[in-house]
């Protein structure tokens, strides 16, 4: 295992520590780094993260810091924002997590960080458009985590409805991470056969799989209704990213990328099947979407390209000629 495999995550709410506690179980980090505005926070978190080492998968380091302590790091993880609220959208959040993503990104970069930036704060197509904005990384080094858990969620709940475990399942939620999202069902196959194909020899309806879309949809919101936040599902998928860059995987994942027409769109973030390794991001994934599909992919990239037109550009416009 390569060693100095150094993790920094900025943001030590319920999504940030999910993340960071699954490491212990995992392994595969030699340094975790914690940083927060609250110091005391990140101290005791720290401190209770240490007090487990003792039975978790591998030794590591793991303290509280500062954002000096992103110079040699390998990947940092973005989680820090404003929490989503009942029956609240991500998109409602904008603005003030673009102050704060500004923030942030610019001290990270000031310590004269050079690796890989994950970015898991909501909404999360938008601030990572803002965090390679403000880093002026190369994009392919700037990745969020898109609609990583949503098409967790959705491969979790077809292989509820089918009888076939998760790891033969092989579909994907596009778009936002947010409502206008979609399947784009003639792209999805159980094993390696055609899903609809499967549907009609099993006499099942496609419709019951629109319902299931739905029931991802809906599903955060139904969680924060329940108990005011969304983060074991999350922490585990951020997990999952962090291990494909350090591990050089080459994993297809689902993740928010800056788009340069590979689906007829260009010039912003936006959740789409993309190959990841230690290098970032190494290509998207394209494939033909129906004229249905495309329409909707459309629809949700314009539902973007109008919040960074009317919100986002402005503060960062704003904030660069002060």
């Amino acid at each position: 295992m390569k060693k100095d495999r150094k993790v920094v995550l900025v943001g030590t709410g319920f999504v940030g520590m999910s993340m960071a506690y699954s490491f212990l179980s995992t392994g595969g980090v030699d340094e975790l780094v914690l940083i927060d505005v609250d110091t005391e926070k990140s101290i005791g978190e720290t401190m209770d993260l240490q007090h487990g080492l003792p039975y978790a998968r591998q030794n590591m380091v793991i303290k509280a810091g500062g954002y000096e302590e992103c110079a040699n790091a390998e990947v940092v993880v973005i989680t820090a924002g404003i929490a989503q609220k009942p029956e609240q959208t991500r998109l409602d959040m904008t603005a003030t997590n673009t102050k704060i993503m500004k923030s942030i990104v610019e001290n990270i970069m000031a310590s004269g960080f050079d690796g890989i930036l994950v970015i898991a704060s909501n909404p999360v197509d938008l601030m990572s458009y803002v965090a390679q904005k403000v880093s002026k990384l190369p994009p392919h080094r700037v990745i969020g985590s898109g609609t990583i858990l949503d098409t967790a969620r959705l491969r979790y709940l077809m292989s509820e409805y089918l009888g076939i475990s998760s790891t033969n399942i092989h579909a994907l939620i596009m778009g936002e991470h947010g409502d206008s999202s979609f399947v784009p069902w003639t792209h999805a196959y159980i094993g390696t056969k055609n899903l609809l194909e499967y549907l009609d020899e099993e006499g099942r309806d496609l419709q019951d799989l629109n319902e299931i879309y739905h029931q991802v949809q809906r599903a955060a919101y139904e969680i924060i209704n329940r108990k005011k936040a969304t983060y074991y599902g999350i922490g585990l998928s951020l997990n999952r990213l962090v291990h494909a860059i350090l591990d050089d995987e080459n994993a297809i994942l689902t993740l928010s990328v800056l788009q340069n027409n590979e689906f007829n769109q260009e010039g912003l973030y936006i959740g789409v099947p993309a190959q990841i390794n230690k290098q970032g991001i190494q290509k998207i994934i394209k494939f033909e979407l129906n004229a249905v599909d495309q329409a909707k992919f459309n629809l949700s990239v314009n539902t973007l390209k109008e919040i960074i037109t009317s919100t986002i550009d402005p503060i960062l416009e704003n904030a660069s000629t002060l």
